[in-house]
């Protein structure tokens, strides 16, 4: 399994460590932002990170039926990690902005579940996938990610450890405790989702 360290190594070759002001998928702002599609477009280096998570995956959840990833961020990792564990793998995306399943995909009854995302931050992806779970009456068996950088105030899932390559703690900030230092940097929005101005406030 590749070090928190040597991860890092790989995050900063791939230029997926990002700084500026951003707007997260949870709508907090941060002066930082890891953007695994930098990642993933280096398929070499991109290997090594989901290898190593696939490592502690097995180490840590024995049965899993199915891997299921949101779109945008957790697509390509979670079939990267569906090919090495070889298990079936699919994505559910935004319809009227709720997760559904669609192109055919399907969850069986009394499946075991692991959900793969890219980056973890307050967890509102990943919780809102395991009510689509829970809709099809399949089984979460726990959360996955290359990065987690929750932290015990934003992160909203209490049930399930996650299992990830890196964990880092990056600041994040709801609009109201944004420092000055934040505020005259002007706001990107890297992720998929897209936020509204009363979501970014």
């Amino acid at each position: 399994m590749l070090s928190l360290k040597n991860s890092l190594v790989v995050l900063k070759k791939t230029n997926a460590l990002l700084e500026g002001h951003f707007v997260l998928s949870s709508g907090l702002h941060s002066p930082k932002y890891v953007q695994c599609a930098k990642l993933l477009s280096f398929p070499k280096q991109a290997k090594k990170i989901c290898l190593s998570l696939s490592q502690k995956i097995k180490k840590n959840i024995k049965n899993i039926d199915l891997i299921l990833s949101p779109a945008m961020g957790g697509v390509i990792i979670g079939y990267e990690i569906g090919r090495i564990l070889n298990k079936e793998t699919i994505f559910c995306e935004r319809v009227n902005g709720k997760f559904k399943l669609r192109r055919g995909f399907n969850i069986k009854k009394k499946s075991r579940i692991l959900i793969v995302e890219d980056v973890i931050t307050t967890g509102k992806s990943s919780l809102e996938c395991n009510k689509l779970i829970k809709k099809y009456n399949g089984k979460l068996v726990g959360y996955a990610c290359i990065i987690d950088r929750s932290n015990t105030k934003s992160l909203k899932i209490k049930n399930k450890k996650i299992i990830s390559q890196i964990k880092i703690d990056i600041p994040s900030y709801t609009y109201k405790q944004i420092p000055e230092s934040l505020k005259k940097i002007p706001i990107t929005k890297p992720g998929s989702r897209h936020l509204k101005w009363k979501d970014l406030v």
